[in-house]
């Protein structure tokens, strides 16, 4: 009977977790955006602010101005950096598995970073290169201290983003290039960095590290939609990039250099840098899923709360080099009021706050600027975490009226 009784109470809990979050009623990121969709320099965004079970989305604009096609939580766009988030979580698993440690050598799994040379100057053309002292680790790759410069030489060549070479071949050349510092001394923001963290996870597990990925994250989240190739169907309703113009309506591009064409097919490999297409719904399961410390807002956990607190939701970094944890911008010391999360170069971000169960999804695609509407949408947050505090409040004491 005991027994029995627990079965109903652990279910009951499941149920309440899983449970929709409810609508907060609130019009705040819709409100403060419109005059900017009106007006042109705003194509289209999409705002989720989310607190503690309440949530609030906005829809604005389009998804293709030019046919005024409106803006929804389904349509995929390209996140470009945000990435690297789930290739933090993809490492983490590993480490929480035992398979890796962080301050494991990369050479233990990619024999080629075993020696690896500085440039210490290039003058009239005459590069000067020393012996490396320091052990280039798993950790380093991921938190942007390894020393690798943002991108390959051969970047545009190779496709941008949309990767032409696998992510072992993209480790390789980073191994036969200089590097710009001693490993962990200093840091630099690089893709390349990442990519080399995914390449040791195909190493350890024996399998492409997008496959990886939908296995353990992707699937178990209900992730369907996110994909380093989409589909025709799902490229005939992405979400247009624009370039942004001062007090003018934002002109549309057909792609950028960086992310070029063809986005489809056996030329593309995943960039576990920059390369994955995605929807804010399917984002907001895997943000949800970090807020809520490894379980998914469908029940799934796919890490341990110890896991997300200690090398995703805090910086990995040494000390005064600042705070990143493993594919994800993060606080030095958490703290109540420290989020945690990761951007895009075409303006998407998402950032959490696991004490608070709180979130901020923004969706566009955009390069340029200026971008006036940032600080209304920022004042349209802080209104919602403000309303929702207050709502809940007051609700708690009407409920113990009851």
């Amino acid at each position: 009977m005991k027994l029995k009784s627990m079965i109903i109470v652990a279910a009951l809990a499941f149920v309440g977790f899983a449970a929709e979050p409810v609508d907060s009623g609130t019009h705040f990121a819709a409100d403060a955006l419109k005059p900017f969709v009106d007006n042109g320099q705003l194509p289209g965004a999409i705002s989720v602010f989310y607190q503690d079970g309440k949530q609030e989305v906005a829809c604005v604009g389009y998804a293709d101005a030019g046919k005024k096609r409106p803006i929804t939580l389904d349509d995929v766009y390209m996140q470009c950096s945000q990435t690297k988030g789930f290739c933090g979580v993809t490492i983490a698993i590993l480490v929480e598995e035992g398979k890796i440690s962080l301050d494991d050598p990369v050479s233990k799994y990619i024999p080629e970073f075993g020696t690896l040379w500085i440039e210490k100057s290039n003058k009239d053309g005459v590069r000067t290169l020393v012996k490396a002292k320091n052990a280039l680790t798993v950790r380093m790759v991921m938190n942007h201290t390894g020393g690798f410069p943002f991108e390959l030489p051969n970047f545009h060549s190779m496709g941008g983003w949309s990767r032409r070479m696998p992510l072992r071949s993209v480790a390789l050349v980073a191994a036969s290039q200089p590097i710009l510092f001693e490993p962990g001394t200093r840091q630099k923001y690089s893709n390349v960095g990442i990519d080399i963290g995914a390449a040791v996870v195909e190493r350890v597990t024996g399998k492409r590290w997008e496959e990886f990925l939908k296995e353990r994250v992707f699937d178990p989240l209900g992730m369907k939609d996110s994909s380093f190739w989409p589909t025709e169907k799902q490229l005939a309703n992405q979400v247009h990039l624009y370039q942004c113009r001062k007090g003018k309506p934002a002109v549309w591009q057909s792609c950028n250099p960086s992310m070029q064409r063809p986005y489809s097919d056996d030329r593309v490999f995943s960039s576990a840098g920059a390369g994955l297409w995605t929807t804010a719904r399917d984002q907001l399961k895997f943000y949800k899923m970090l807020m809520n410390l490894g379980v998914g807002e469908n029940g799934a956990r796919i890490l341990k709360e110890e896991t997300v607190k200690s090398i995703l939701a805090v910086s990995t970094r040494p000390n005064g080099l600042g705070g990143y944890s493993l594919g994800l911008s993060a606080p030095v010391k958490d703290g109540e009021n420290e989020w945690f999360g990761h951007g895009g170069a075409w303006g998407t971000n998402c950032m959490v706050n696991w004490h608070k169960k709180q979130l901020k999804l923004w969706v566009v695609q955009l390069t340029g600027g200026p971008r006036p509407w940032d600080k209304a949408r920022e004042n349209a947050a802080n209104a919602f975490f403000k309303a929702t505090l207050d709502t809940a409040g007051e609700k708690a004491y009407t409920g113990r009226l009851k």
